[in-house]
């Protein structure tokens, strides 16, 4: 196999890993390119394992970035959420499923709280099934380090991730009520519709009208749905389509994506919402809105 072929074999596992790395497409792109210029000066006589030297590589560049892109995310304007890697206003069942469950913006976000190599170890682990023994000479830790990382990893992940698992045709039909209700500015559907520890967290970067801090709280978070709703804008459309395959509300004006909005329920109602609104991440293989869009 030449070594284009080859890395094109590995391309969408080392975009996959650095995704979940970085929780950036734009980043994890970057990233897979320079895994491959280092490919090609790499001397394919001294590689016995293609796919753990690529692999290693991403791995490795990945975590730079992510350490520099922490930097960045400090200064960044309100709440930093991962960009969407995919966003699709009329997705087909069978290409939703092809969409693991790990790559969910929600899941992304609470990858958040590791830190740069703990994160690698954990994916590595958990979504990539990778032993220590593979693990530890990666990231250049004993197999004993790697263990702990990664069971620390995994308390802090499971202590951020919804206690119920929700069959997606539950939780897409409530995030449909929560959209019609939103729309309509119907304040006391949507409180009904939250927790009542409910927290809302927007990102729009200093580029697009969100929230600077998150919103906690249903009351407050339904007079925030209520308030936009009394500005009435006709060009407004809302839908139901997916975010990296799970079912998402996209919100449209003039025909343009302009917010996609996910939540974490346990299918009758709703603990957390995250909405994308700065345009720089908006820009992912997005479908046109046609049809199927609510008013508001």
């Amino acid at each position: 196999m030449s070594p284009e072929n080859a890395f094109e074999t590995h391309r969408p596992r080392l975009f996959g890993l650095s995704y979940r790395l970085l929780g950036s497409r734009s980043d994890a792109e970057d990233v897979v390119q320079d895994t491959w210029l280092r490919w090609q000066q790499a001397d394919p006589r001294g590689i016995r394992d293609p796919e753990a030297w690529l692999v290693t590589a991403a791995t490795r560049l990945g975590i730079d970035r992510l350490r520099a892109a922490r930097v960045q995310r400090e200064r960044y304007t309100g709440p930093w959420l991962p960009e969407p890697a995919e966003i699709d206003a009329s997705p087909s069942p069978e290409h939703s499923a092809e969409i693991a469950e790990q790559v969910s913006l929600a899941f992304l976000a609470v990858l958040e709280r590791l830190g740069p190599e703990e994160r690698a170890a954990f994916l590595l682990k958990e979504a990539f099934d990778y032993d220590y023994a593979q693990i530890a000479p990666l990231l250049g830790r004993s197999e004993a380090s790697c263990r702990q990382m990664v069971h620390r990893a995994r308390e802090r992940v499971q202590a951020g991730r919804p206690r119920f698992e929700v069959a997606p045709e539950h939780h897409r039909r409530l995030l449909e009520r929560f959209m019609h209700a939103a729309s309509r500015g119907d304040q006391a559907a949507v409180a009904a519709l939250l927790r009542e520890d409910a927290r809302l967290v927007s990102d729009g970067g200093g580029k697009a009208v969100a929230a600077l801090r998150p919103l906690l709280g249903a009351a407050r978070i339904a007079r925030l749905f209520w308030a936009a709703y009394r500005r009435p804008d006709p060009a407004i459309a809302w839908r139901i389509g997916t975010v990296n395959g799970e079912a998402a509300i996209l919100r449209y004006h003039d025909g343009a994506l302009t917010a996609v909005m996910v939540a974490v329920s346990d299918g009758e109602r709703i603990s957390e919402l995250f909405t994308v609104a700065n345009p720089d991440k908006l820009g992912a293989a997005v479908t046109p809105a046609n049809g199927g869009a609510s008013s508001g």
